[in-house]
């Protein structure tokens, strides 16, 4: 009799203890949450749900604290654990670099039999390269440069950018029009452009490529067209590949006009 009496106390006192445990989950609030990466344009992902496209970029998640009760006297360890089962998990993807995480917890204040609740108001995830990472199959590629965007709103961040590149083109006679253009096979990153004029032959000059949404990655899907116009002659044009011009640091060319037969 005593032992039954014994089981049935234990078994009452292990509900007792496992109510007094038991989460009190706060109302769903949106939060503000600023992201950020080294390097930057980013894909992050919350819940297996992609949140942000590019980085960085402020989203707004639904979350919530899971608070644990319990005695006053183990208030500060009862926080603390309820910070840990109150955590979420984002996912930051890049190509070229290893997909990392970062854990983001809030910081729970307890006052009475109120919780008052404190995300984090940003969080930034520096990569780490991938071991079949570009750079290795390809030196010439600066560290870190391999998907780093030309991008109109950062001007003057990229490798690219600050590569000058020499400009130089001819022709006989001389005199003649010169204009350029770009040709793109992956217009979703990088615009096909319309002819812009350059100068007139001959033509020498130093620049640096501020082509909007070239990267090292896409540069081989991108040419310059070099078109020369001269009255009384037929119109030349030749194409250049960008990745092509990186590594040699120069466009240039020769144009032998022919005339135009009446």
């Amino acid at each position: 009799m005593g032992k039954r009496i014994f089981l049935v106390v234990s078994f009452l006192m292990t509900i007792l203890c496992v109510n007094a445990q038991k989460a009190i989950v706060t109302e769903e609030e949106y939060v503000p949450i600023r992201l950020n990466s080294i390097p930057e344009d980013a894909k992050v992902y919350y819940e297996g749900k992609l949140i942000s496209t590019t980085t960085p970029a402020i989203v707004r998640l639904p979350l919530r604290a899971y608070v644990q009760s319990g005695k006053k006297k183990d208030r500060d360890a009862r926080m603390r654990r309820s910070a840990d089962a109150s955590a979420i998990e984002l996912v930051f993807k890049k190509d070229g670099y290893r997909t990392g995480t970062e854990i983001l917890k809030p910081i729970i204040h307890e006052d009475g039999k109120k919780y008052e609740v404190t995300w984090p108001e940003s969080v930034i995830h520096e990569f780490a390269e991938s071991h079949s990472s570009e750079y290795r199959k390809d030196p010439t590629i600066p560290k870190g440069e391999y998907s780093k965007r030309v991008n109109r709103d950062n001007p003057g961040s990229t490798s690219l950018e600050r590569t000058i590149i020499r400009w130089y083109f001819d022709s006989a006679p001389q005199g003649a029009r010169i204009f350029w253009r770009v040709i793109s096979s992956v217009p979703s990153e990088v615009k096909n452009t319309n002819e812009t004029w350059l100068g007139s032959t001959p033509f020498e000059e130093t620049r640096s490529f501020n082509i909007q949404g070239l990267t090292y990655a896409n540069s081989r899907d991108v040419q310059i067209e070099i078109k020369v116009k001269r009255k009384g002659y037929i119109d030349q044009n030749k194409r250049f590949n960008v990745r092509q011009a990186i590594d040699q640091q120069e466009i240039s060319s020769f144009f032998d006009m022919v005339p135009v037969e009446e």
